[in-house]
């Protein structure tokens, strides 16, 4: 080999390498770092130090968000391509900032809930756990930042499949196991679908990455047309099933029963989270050039979806057990409905539709998984968790309870639920300003709908306890009693509360308030989440 060719390999080598961008990738890198380490250590810790692990990764989540300061800016790229470094594979906008927020906040109060789970009777292996939670949390981190269809379907992967291990962990439990099947099967078979998707999207434009996928869907060959609009449209399926978008969210309900508490909150937000960034990503980065295929199917299914979920949760009878973990599954099957409505505006009115759905959903996360921690309280001492078990809970434990109340007066948007009402005043406009009048009388009606049981559940929570007459009365007449009058049993009695799990209600309630005092701000931060 000549000088000159020895150079010229030696430079062709070299505009191969790239420098990457550690402080970019470091929320998602050291969440995975920090399940790895929960992982090797599980096998050395005692059983007494089991805790320890809880409190690593407490601490690894916390020091993920703690990351997002440095590149709050939201301008850095890598893994771009050599040959074009406007070409990349992993991005720290906004948008994944805001996401990444979203996903690693909720992952932390999941993992403050979590705690009691892996130290009562029926604990749950701590070292599993902890691992598939972080696993899982640092596969949905990844996923917004993700500009290729390559890393979205991987990250989307890594995500799911440690859930799929999370709702059946309920070793010997009938309800867990049957839920972690419905839920693995219905996942594969959307991915499935999805998968046949991009490899049409990638047949037709000859590119992963999304930027270019746009730039060359408007050259696609007229004999390829239908190819193109075909993988458009498959390519949706697998984010709308893990957004629990109708007709894809059969899971959602017998997922969120099966599965331990704090899983069933994890999956209703960050689940979501990954669903939503992943139709955000395709729908406004890859497919602008065919909204006129995914502009009106959103549109259906966001009217679908928000009926479908809220029809059911009205019809969840008080008295059935886990009918409260069943509500809370409808409604957010119904407020998965509220979110695609910014996404199917953005079709016909452009891309400052989507801070909408970035509002709404970080509004939708800090709420739902407060209803979700009172949830888990009230289970302790009700473990069927029915409608009627939380009556009484103001007069035992009156703050947790006007928790409680706010949490289903902002998911209902009413006042003193400023964030809800302002949160859906905000898809509402974008959905007017889409010309979609249409879609704003359906999810008008929706809202109203769905205001009687969520205003039929805080009436519970402030009704007197149910006294053992009155439970005795639905049996039948009984002769009178002799002695005292028993005293009422509210929800609570007999079990103090964990620390963690109120401080979760707290948290969640000191964000709720100060959104609601500062509504405007919600909408400001999520626009500047914009592409």
């Amino acid at each position: 080999m000549t000088v000159a060719a020895a150079q010229g390999a030696a430079d062709s080598a070299a505009s191969l390498v790239q420098s990457v961008d550690w402080l970019a990738i470091a929320p998602p890198a050291l969440t995975a770092v920090v399940a790895l380490a929960v992982l090797v250590a599980d096998l050395f810790v005692p059983e007494r130090r089991k805790p320890l692990l809880g409190v690593l990764s407490l601490a690894g989540l916390a020091a993920a968000l703690l990351l997002l300061i440095p590149i709050r800016t939201g301008d850095r790229s890598t893994f771009c391509l050599t040959a074009d470094a406007d070409v990349c594979s992993y991005t720290a906008d906004h948008f994944t900032l805001v996401i990444q927020l979203l996903v690693l906040g909720g992952a932390l109060l999941t993992a403050l809930l979590s705690v009691t789970e892996l130290s009562g009777a029926k604990r749950l292996p701590a070292g599993e756990f902890w691992f598939l939670l972080l696993s899982s949390a640092a596969g949905a981190a990844l996923l917004p930042a993700a500009r290729d269809l390559a890393t979205l379907v991987v990250a989307l992967e890594v995500a799911t499949l440690p859930a799929f291990a999370l709702v059946g962990l309920k070793r010997g439990d009938r309800l867990s196991s049957e839920a972690a099947l419905k839920f693995f099967l219905s996942s594969v078979a959307a991915t499935a679908v999805m998968l046949l998707g991009v490899s049409f999207v990638y047949a037709t434009t000859g590119t992963l990455h999304l930027t270019e996928i746009a730039t060359r869907l408007d050259e696609v060959p007229g004999a390829l047309e239908t190819l193109a609009s075909a993988g458009v449209a498959l390519t949706l399926v697998g984010f709308a099933f893990k957004a629990a978008a109708a007709p894809f969210h059969f899971w959602v309900p017998d997922t969120y029963v099966g599965a331990p508490l704090p899983v069933a909150a994890y999956l209703s937000v960050v689940s979501k989270a990954v669903g939503f960034s992943g139709l955000i990503l395709v729908t406004v980065i890859a497919f602008p050039s065919h909204s006129d295929v995914w502009g009106p199917v959103v549109a259906v299914l966001a009217a679908l979806t928000m009926t479908v979920g809220n029809v059911a949760a009205l019809r969840q009878p008080a008295t059935r057990a886990w009918s409260a973990v069943r509500l809370l599954a409808w409604s957010s099957v119904a407020q998965a409905g509220y979110l695609l409505v910014p996404i199917a505006a953005a079709a016909y009115a452009g891309t400052d539709q989507i801070g909408s759905t970035v509002a709404y959903a970080l509004m939708y996360a800090v709420v739902n998984l407060g209803a979700f921690a009172v949830a888990a309280l009230v289970a302790r001492t009700k473990p069927l968790n029915r409608l009627a078990d939380y009556r009484g809970l103001a007069s035992e434990r009156p703050l947790v309870a006007l928790a409680m109340g706010f949490f289903l007066l902002c998911l209902a948007g009413l006042p003193p639920g400023v964030v809800g009402l302002f949160a859906k005043v905000a898809v509402f406009s974008s959905a007017v300003d889409a010309g979609l009048g249409w879609l704003a009388v359906v999810m008008s009606a929706n809202v109203v709908i769905a205001l009687y049981y969520y205003l039929q559940w805080t009436a519970v929570l402030f009704r007197a306890p149910e006294t053992a007459e009155e439970g005795a009365s639905e049996a039948g007449p009984t002769p009178p009693a002799a002695g005292p009058v028993p005293r009422p049993a509210g929800p609570l009695t007999g079990r103090p509360a964990p620390a963690p799990v109120l401080a979760a209600i707290g948290l969640t309630t000191a964000v709720g308030i100060a959104l609601s005092g500062a509504p405007q701000l919600v909408l400001r931060f999520a626009a500047e989440s914009l592409f």
